[in-house]
């Protein structure tokens, strides 16, 4: 297994280097190409993604650990089969279309003007997450924890109140249709 650190990849299209078994610390990723990669059993520590194609790749065992993605593009990024041991991520203008977080601990996560559309957030525990300017557009929320998560200015969702832990979260008059929703009232 290689090791790297604090080294930086730019502009690289990792699809063409089949060998991706490695771990990686305090490194940084700008504009490289993952698309469809097999990233099973990759270790992420410290690491920074900034304009990469993350689409499709694949996360079996995966290690993310205090890890920023920023402005990248990463449809779906089924983070549901990563490993969950000190499991920590956080979001910043990309785009997460058709994604799972399925049952994680997602505690705390910062997702910053993101296209969250088609995610499954079932079972994922959101507690004091931070969610701003994003789109929830046909997310699923089933069993979802989100104590204390700041939901104040994002939009298109549609969370039902009986299925989903909310005590504590923030939201806005503007945004509390997709809160009510279910319940079958006019909000005029």
């Amino acid at each position: 297994m290689d090791y790297h650190f604090e080294e930086k990849f730019e502009q690289i299209n990792f699809s063409e280097n089949l060998n991706l078994v490695s771990e990686y610390e305090n490194c940084q990723f700008i504009n490289c190409d993952l698309n469809n990669l097999d990233l099973n059993d990759v270790k992420f520590i410290n690491c920074e993604f900034i304009e990469c194609n993350l689409s499709n790749t694949k996360l079996i065992n995966t290690s993310f650990q205090q890890v920023e993605f920023k402005n990248c593009k990463m449809i779906g990024f089924n983070l549901e089969e990563c490993n969950q041991f000190g499991l920590n991520v956080n979001f910043n203008q990309c785009i997460l279309n058709d994604s799972s977080f399925y049952q994680l601990p997602l505690k705390k996560s910062k997702f910053i003007e993101c296209s969250l559309q088609n995610v499954d957030f079932s079972y994922t525990d959101l507690s004091n997450s931070y969610f701003s300017n994003c789109n929830f557009s046909n997310a699923i929320f089933d069993q979802t924890i989100l104590k204390q998560a700041n939901l104040k200015t994002s939009y298109n969702f549609r969370i039902n109140s009986n299925e989903n832990q909310l005590k504590g979260a923030i939201f806005s008059k503007d945004n509390l249709i997709g809160l009510v929703e279910h319940l079958g009232i006019k909000i005029e």
